[in-house]
């Protein structure tokens, strides 16, 4: 799909999810709303997720053995150019996609079984990637567009000296393997990495729990995405 098209597309979803946000913002607390949540309260699935740390980080580690065919962020989003090659443009922040609003990468899936099937099983699922940061790659100030969903990260990989650390609005969080945290990604957020090795963590997105309508609303919103960027946006070669 050419540039223009992508980004008079990628143009077209952000207005349309600032004005979802303002009528979702009635049920999140709007500047109120929290930063940080518990599993149970937004997803209890999640938690299928640090019960099986183990056998998820003996897939990602199969996965690295082949780093060099991992797309970075911008190579299959390239609405991620300004995050992903802005800065420390020779460092790489990579992704390995499994599922994007309901479009799967069965190549990705195959290659990861048991952590594909968890992430089948989690309801009202967004997206799931393991998200790849070269050491001394940091990832800019940002917010995520759409206020519909929360992000769950588990520390897989994580250098002991000068762990990196991420701000969620004015909250720190320093990553630790095997543990999870679950946060607001619309809040603006950033990554401070002064290490020398990679670190690893699975995102895994889910629907925000909310009331009947705004939950209808969110789940046509999410099979809107599936059409217009799951399927328009992202750069097939590297996700399918």
């Amino acid at each position: 799909m050419g540039d223009f098209a992508v980004a008079a597309n990628g143009l077209f979803l952000w207005s349309m999810t600032r004005v979802l946000n303002v009528f979702l913002d009635l049920y999140t607390g709007g500047r109120s709303r929290p930063v940080f949540f518990s599993a149970e309260e937004v997803n209890p699935a999640l938690r299928a997720f640090d019960r099986h740390y183990e056998d998820i980080r003996r897939e990602l580690e199969a996965v690295l053995a082949d780093r060099e065919s991992i797309p970075r962020y911008h190579d299959l989003d390239p609405l991620q150019t300004e995050i992903s090659a802005s800065r420390e443009p020779g460092k790489r922040w990579q992704v390995f996609m499994f599922d994007c609003m309901g479009v799967r990468s069965e190549r990705n899936c195959a290659r990861c079984p048991v952590t594909a099937s968890l992430v089948g099983a989690v309801p009202d699922l967004f997206q799931a990637f393991f998200s790849i940061l070269e050491g001394g790659k940091p990832i800019p100030a940002h917010e995520g567009i759409y206020r519909g969903y929360l992000r769950y990260h588990l520390g897989l990989k994580v250098p002991r000296e000068r762990p990196p650390r991420i701000r969620v609005k004015d909250r720190f969080h320093e990553w630790r393997e095997g543990e999870s945290i679950v946060f607001d990604d619309s809040w603006e957020h950033q990554v401070y990495n002064e290490a020398d090795d990679i670190r690893v963590v699975l995102i895994v997105d889910v629907l925000r729990p909310l009331p009947a309508l705004p939950r209808a609303l969110n789940r046509l919103v999410r099979a809107y995405l599936r059409l217009h960027y799951a399927r328009f946006t992202l750069r097939q070669p590297y996700f399918r």
